[in-house]
């Protein structure tokens, strides 16, 4: 049976569950693929780094030159993360004549672009079903099951490290610190956190999604992002009360042939799917014209989960090189995207607001609400010490035109002031 040479670059977390993976599965893996995939080559940063699994015979290294030069070495999966040296490590492999596997979020957010040109070029393979929702197929069944479908809008949990935050938060009743520190001691959110609670983590996997869904390229600028670090045990609470539980939520949805594309909390009803998602898990519901809303839920992170993504994508490979048709890109789909204007872009809001316990308060909001052409569904006072009074209120649909004028509105108030906005489903 001839062989198929692997390639690694990075032999961390994920690394280890594709060697685990292909050691496990190897029979599996040969007859479906009708070849033998053996590992050839590993580059790390540290060769002299204790690992948990065991190559031996496998030459391991610190040089991407190595990778390069190895003409044994068809098919390489980058799984070390950053965007430099990674980008640059990519490049060089695909010129060098190598098909590339990479679960790299970052990296195919802001430069895949450029990447999927070379791989083209070289007629290569380049590939990352892993860079979203870990072990959730979702690239590829959005490829291949909603390919005659219209897609509408793409939306759903997309970050582990948040809403195993958020569980800690909703279940357990600890605070937002509280819970960082848990899911730091667990593992699930990094020393610096920064990239996961401030929602750019799942901006990326949004931009990958909506590059799928919709054959659109948004950047980062194009897209408002908002993370869970402010979220409030309160706010927590509160949400609760009126029957929803708050998630954080990326969503790409096509308006009129435009694209909106959004990652913050948002109140989702105790009743939706969504909210019984619990932990590190993740789930994305794609809405299409035809098939109505499906959901796709699992492990959104994890050794062997991400790793089972990666092997899906090196078996893709294994079975072009087998009938000679590499060189197409993961998505073929493409098309020109404009953003669709603030007017048009539309959904219900929760305002949780501090106010002065004096007479005409509420009338001094509603005057607000009346001017912007607002509603309310609900408005409730939760609280008061006698000087302030918490309210809540939860609005009809407006639009982000709506949104920003009411916004605009309450901080020029003196005795209101806003302590948070989020979208409701």
């Amino acid at each position: 049976m001839r062989q198929i040479g692997i390639g690694l670059l990075g032999l961390g977390t994920v690394g280890s569950g594709v060697v685990r993976l292909l050691q496990d599965h190897k029979d599996k893996i040969s007859a479906i693929t009708g070849r033998e995939l053996v590992i050839k080559r590993v580059v790390v940063h540290n060769p002299d780094k204790k690992r948990d699994v065991e190559l031996p015979d496998v030459p391991v290294t610190a040089d991407i030159a190595d990778m390069v030069q190895d003409s044994t070495v068809q098919i390489v999966v980058e799984v070390m993360g950053t965007i430099d040296p990674a980008e640059s490590y990519i490049e060089q492999l695909l010129r060098a004549g190598k098909h590339v596997v990479t679960a790299n979020k970052d990296l195919i957010a802001q430069k895949g672009a450029r990447l999927v040109d070379i791989a083209q070029q070289k007629q290569r393979d380049l590939m990352y079903e892993a860079s979203v929702a870990g072990g959730i197929p979702i690239l590829r069944t959005i490829v291949n099951s909603f390919a005659a479908d219209q897609i509408l809008e793409v939306s759903g949990i997309v970050n582990g490290t948040t809403n195993y935050i958020l569980t800690q938060m909703n279940q357990k009743k600890v605070s937002y610190a509280a819970a960082l520190k848990s899911a730091q001691e667990l593992g699930f959110a990094e020393s610096d956190p920064t990239n996961d609670v401030a929602g750019v983590d799942a901006a990326y996997k949004m931009i990958i999604l909506t590059q799928f869904a919709f054959g659109m390229n948004v950047t980062l600028d194009d897209i408002a992002v908002e993370g869970i670090d402010k979220i409030s045990l309160e706010d927590i609470e509160q949400a609760q009360n009126l029957g929803y539980t708050i998630k954080l939520i990326g969503a790409a949805k096509q308006i009129d042939g435009k694209i909106n594309v959004s990652v913050g909390p948002a109140l989702v009803p105790a009743a939706n799917p969504l909210a019984a998602v619990q932990n590190e898990n993740n789930a994305v519901v794609v809405k299409g014209a035809a098939v109505g809303e499906t959901m796709f839920y699992g492990p959104g992170a994890g050794e062997l989960p991400t790793a089972n993504s990666v092997l899906s994508d090196i078996i893709s490979v294994t079975k072009d090189i087998g009938i000679g048709i590499t060189g197409n890109t993961f998505n073929n789909y493409r098309q020109g995207a404009a953003l669709a204007p603030a007017t048009a872009v539309k959904s219900a809001y929760y305002f949780a607001l501090k106010m002065r316990d004096i007479p005409g308060q509420m009338l001094t909001l509603t005057k607000v609400m009346a001017e912007t052409q607002a509603s309310f569904k609900q408005l409730i006072q939760t609280s008061s010490d006698g000087d302030f009074a918490h309210v809540v209120m939860i609005t009809h649909e407006i639009d982000l035109d709506q949104l920003q004028k009411i916004t605009t509105a309450v901080a020029n108030l003196d005795n209101i002031s806003l302590l948070s906005t989020y979208k409701v489903l």
